[in-house]
């Protein structure tokens, strides 16, 4: 391994960071992780510890250096992929964060995107930011951090405070923090703040203005592959450059090598994520999908891309471990589902912060419908496993609409791939072949890549498509009658999910 070059991707995630060090062909040769607490102060609250972030990014590199018997000195470059629109606000002199990460999935902001929205509707700065306004994206949190904390918004006109989603808050830590950190981040995670024009890539003064937050706290925007600082002397990284950020699903679709239009994946993990790309070209949604900067490398020309965002998917089996105790390890879901031929009739509707693509409706709340005293807990196991295929189909059926060239087959990675059950159902539920790569930690992968092209350690997007290798694949094998069925009684338990949340209901 001696004179073996690698790099190492940061993957900075909802429930873990991790550190992974991928060879030349894309291959894993070692992975760190530590998982973070995840904190629920209230109903539809949910929070991170930015310190115990940070803190486990750094053993998660140790971890990873050290199970491959590796230093910095065989390291090329750091990549960064991270949870996008979580929010964390810190003070740039003593580095203390004001108050914890507010997490993508929070609903606290509803009132604010409600009196943001009372002038010109939801849709108000669609058009220049690509995006509705929303619970989800990273602007309504930073006004709720600075109209809620004692002394924030102070602070944050003096300029002492700091705005910048995971990856911004890793890169300066670890080039630096308060001794000249780099506060920087990268064209798809700062499309996903409602700030940024995603057609000159820079921030709107105007929009910020409205939110009532100083540009002063904001990071620059780089593109994803290139120059974004050196990591400080005092780090196991020391001087290794910082030289790819990607938001995590774009980090998925880069890794995935689907870099042309027309080209799509979906990633499965806290939530579900299906990303369209557009080419260079900025299409504006019809169909409640989001428009979004999908990569843009050095200097060359910017890539969109459509995206279907659901909010919860592998976090459902969380909430059926930890909650209700019905499992003990997320994996144990497959076996539980496969006791029973089907769901029983049973559905349930995770819309525990909403319903995202393609309803967007923050009044819903989860439901379980459907039950009879048939009903059983492989029932209720089987249909937490298919509402994440049911979610993907309308995502689909949404993208499908937009481009108006049908999907005929969807690349798919994340943690609950592993679930060859689901990925069964998902063939079936969408008529269509579902491909796993031989690589599925494509997230961390798609960082490295960026990263390794800034320095050349990989020449150019061709030679990582001949990375991606197929790994497996499932074709449907269900009637068009049955699959039309499941779907219209899918369709049937979502809107008993609407109207839930109304002024005295969390």
């Amino acid at each position: 391994m001696a004179n073996k070059k690698y790099v190492i991707s940061i993957d900075q995630g909802t429930t873990s960071s991790r550190a992974i060090v991928f060879d030349h062909d894309g291959q894993i040769v070692s992975v760190g992780q530590l998982e973070h607490e995840q904190i629920f102060p209230h109903a539809g609250w949910v929070e991170h510890d930015p310190k115990e972030i940070w803190n486990n990014t750094r053993e998660a590199i140790g971890q990873a250096l050290s199970k491959a018997s590796i230093t910095r000195h065989d390291i090329v470059s750091v990549g960064i992929t991270n949870q996008r629109e979580t929010t964390v606000v810190w003070d740039k002199f003593t580095g203390e964060p004001v108050y914890n990460a507010i997490v993508w999935q929070d609903t606290r902001t509803q009132k604010i995107v409600e009196e943001l929205s009372a002038d010109g509707g939801k849709e108000r700065f669609k058009s220049i930011v690509g995006l509705p306004l929303d619970t989800y994206f990273a602007g309504t949190k930073i006004k709720w951090i600075l109209d809620n904390v004692e002394g924030a918004r102070e602070r944050a006109e003096a300029g002492d405070l700091l705005f910048g989603t995971t990856d911004s808050w890793v890169i300066w830590n670890l080039t630096g923090g308060v001794n000249g950190g780099v506060h920087v981040t990268d064209v798809t995670n700062a499309s996903r703040t409602l700030l940024m024009d995603i057609r000159t890539l820079q921030w709107r003064e105007d929009i910020a203005q409205v939110f009532g937050i100083p540009t002063s706290m904001l990071p620059e925007i780089k593109p994803s592959s290139g120059e974004f600082g050196i990591v400080e002397d005092n780090q196991l990284l020391r001087e290794v450059p910082i030289t790819g950020v990607l938001g995590d699903q774009q980090s998925a679709t880069f890794g995935q090598a689907a870099f042309d239009a027309g080209e799509s994946k979906n990633t499965y993990g806290t939530g579900c994520f299906l990303i369209f790309n557009t080419g260079e070209e900025v299409v504006e949604s019809e169909n409640g999908l989001l428009t979004t900067v999908g990569y843009k490398l050095g200097d060359e020309p910017t890539h969109y891309a459509l995206e279907g965002s659901i909010a919860v998917a592998g976090s459902l089996v969380q909430w059926l471990r930890d909650n209700l105790r019905m499992i003990d390890s997320a994996p144990e879901i497959e076996k539980l589902a496969k006791t029973v031929e089907d769901n029983g009739g049973a559905y349930v509707v995770p819309a525990f912060s909403g319903l995202y693509a393609p309803y967007w409706r923050p009044d819903a709340r989860g439901a379980i419908v459907g039950l009879t005293r048939y009903v059983n807990r492989g029932h209720i196991a089987r249909a937490v496993q298919e509402s994440t295929a049911y979610q993907t189909a309308d995502v689909m059926d949404a993208v499908n609409k937009d481009s108006g060239v049908p999907l005929t087959e969807l690349r798919v990675d994340g943690g609950m791939t592993a679930n060859e059950d689901l990925m069964q159902f998902q063939a079936d539920i969408l008529g269509v072949d579902v491909v796993r790569p031989a690589v599925t930690e494509t997230t961390a992968l798609g960082a490295a890549y960026a990263a390794g092209l800034a320095v050349g350690y990989w020449s150019d997007l061709g030679e990582l498509k001949t990375n991606w290798a197929e790994g497996k694949r499932w074709t449907p094998n269900m009637d068009e009658a049955e699959r039309e069925r499941l779907l219209r009684l899918w369709h049937k338990a979502v809107t008993k999910s609407f109207d839930w949340v109304d002024d005295d209901v969390n």
